[in-house]
């Protein structure tokens, strides 16, 4: 069966370009997938499978393929939510949608999964065990849809899931991958501080915000190089300080907002109690009052070193002219809601490279002129579906 699922994936690697064009001259925001999400949901129609729309708080869909054959249960994410950029890129299926680009391969994702899903099902008398198809919606808007998916217990039967990302780190054919904590987990806040507003010529009848809120955006930055184990890492960043006012006018309040970026649980903890510390602190200090809005948006990523090695071993071991390099990446900084799913299942969660052919300094995730070779797409379906057959014993 595996011989016969990569050579059908071969001879749709047309229409998983195809798919991917569509999708990334129509790209939605999290959230508002809705004309997507159909799409995806219409892709499946009339095919042997149990189709679930609307999962989770949003556009989720999930498709449960059912083998003819006893065995475990898995899972395969692809995401398939756009971002608020204007696309610089310079390709025929340019976005249509103006001010809103695919620029962090998600069109990818959601063309890979659907052929591999389509090539399954017809194939579904030989799977040993079902396998659950999610189409995750909002992965890039916090509070994001793999949670909400995750809570809905539509997947507590789950024993394994995977998922990749597409990067522009190595050449289509490399596949990476990163065992433990891979990913961070990032939080978002707001601090407003308020104090007495006045006169620039009478300090001591006033109480200056924007002097607590310097003291803040410098004492933070402690947090990281004083208590965080330098064998971690962590980051503060102030995105926005908000104190235009007056020459001569001493300000009323600020607000301060930023993201924190932690490597583990331990991280999280450690910045989570120094941050609060130091925000009550303020008050006391300064005598302002202080109303934090302190979100943890998203955990940081563990994949599961067994089911790592897994990917790993089967990739290396295989003989396919498609996959030409597999090798361990680094720890990577972003986050991604996929760590939710891997808070609670077993799974790996590894990267695909797809820097464009004769490009030596590609644009990365998220800019605006972000691009991808389209080899890759192939290469991330044949990827997963291999591993796919590894762990349900398929031969």
């Amino acid at each position: 069966m595996k011989n016969e699922l990569m050579k059908m994936l071969e001879e749709r690697k047309d229409e998983m370009i195809e798919i991917r064009r569509y999708l990334h001259e129509h790209p939605e925001l999290s959230f508002k997938e809705e004309k997507t999400a159909a799409y995806i949901a219409d892709f499946y129609k009339g095919k042997d499978v149990e189709i679930e729309t609307n999962v989770g708080n949003g556009h989720g869909i999930i498709v449960t393929i059912k083998g003819g054959l006893p065995g475990k249960t898995l899972g395969l994410r692809a995401d398939f939510d756009a971002l608020p950029i204007m696309e610089e890129a310079d390709v025929p299926f340019k976005s249509s949608n103006e001010g809103v680009m695919h620029a962090c391969g998600h069109d990818a994702h959601t063309a890979y999964l659907l052929i591999l899903a389509d090539c399954l099902i017809q194939l579904k008398d030989n799977i040993k065990g079902t396998i659950k198809i999610i189409h995750q919606h909002a992965e890039e808007q916090p509070p994001g849809g793999a949670k909400s998916i995750v809570d809905s217990g539509k997947l507590d039967e789950l024993e394994a899931i995977f998922g990749i990302h597409i990067l522009p780190m190595a050449p289509a054919g490399t596949v990476g991958y990163h065992s433990g904590y891979s990913f961070n987990g990032r939080t978002y806040f707001k601090l407003r501080i308020q104090g007495v507003g006045g006169h620039g010529s009478s300090p001591h009848r006033a109480n200056d915000a924007i002097v607590a809120g310097s003291y803040f955006v410098t004492a933070v930055q402690t947090i990281v190089s004083r208590r965080v184990n330098p064998m971690n890492s962590g980051v503060v960043t102030i995105g926005s300080f908000d104190g235009k006012g007056s020459f001569n006018v001493i300000k009323d309040s600020i607000e301060i907002e930023g993201d924190i970026r932690y490597s583990d649980d331990e991280t999280q903890k450690v910045i989570d109690k120094e941050f609060h510390r130091i925000v009550n602190g303020l008050e006391e200090l300064f005598g302002v009052t202080c109303e934090l809005t302190y979100t943890s948006d998203y955990p940081p990523l563990y994949n599961d070193p067994e089911l790592t090695t897994l990917v790993a071993n089967t990739l290396n071991n295989i003989q396919d002219q498609d996959i030409k390099e597999v090798k361990e990446f680094p720890k990577l900084s972003p986050s991604d809601d996929f760590a939710y799913y891997l808070e609670k299942i077993p799974g790996s969660y590894f990267y695909i490279g797809c820097t464009p052919k004769g490009v030596k300094d590609p644009y990365f995730n998220h800019h605006p002129k972000f691009d991808i070779d389209e080899d890759a797409i192939l290469v991330a379906a044949k990827s997963v579906g291999h591993v796919a057959c590894r762990y349900l014993d398929i031969e």
